[in-house]
């Protein structure tokens, strides 16, 4: 978290460490996840509370596989040709 700009020099640290309300195991089974390849953590949304505590809703994405990408850009592709077919 960034340092608040109009704060003084009472602002807190931006890189110190952060406590997770999270049991070990939940951790665990978010670092197995994140581990393999292709496997990402997203943050949602960002919640700020009255006591000052910091919520942050998260979504856990796999990436597409090569097959994937290549339907996807050949669908890209052809829609394109149909877009320009249409213009003339």
């Amino acid at each position: 978290m960034n340092e608040y700009e109009n704060g003084t020099h009472y602002n807190h640290r931006p890189r110190a460490d952060r406590k997770l309300l999270l049991n070990r195991k939940e951790i665990n089974r978010i670092e197995k996840f994140l581990k393999v390849k292709g496997n990402t953590m997203v943050p949602l949304k960002l919640y700020l509370s009255d006591k000052g505590w910091v919520k942050v809703e998260i979504a856990f994405a796999v990436g597409k596989k090569l097959h994937d990408k290549r339907h996807d850009l050949k669908l890209k592709d052809d829609q394109r040709e149909m877009d320009r077919a249409l213009k003339r």
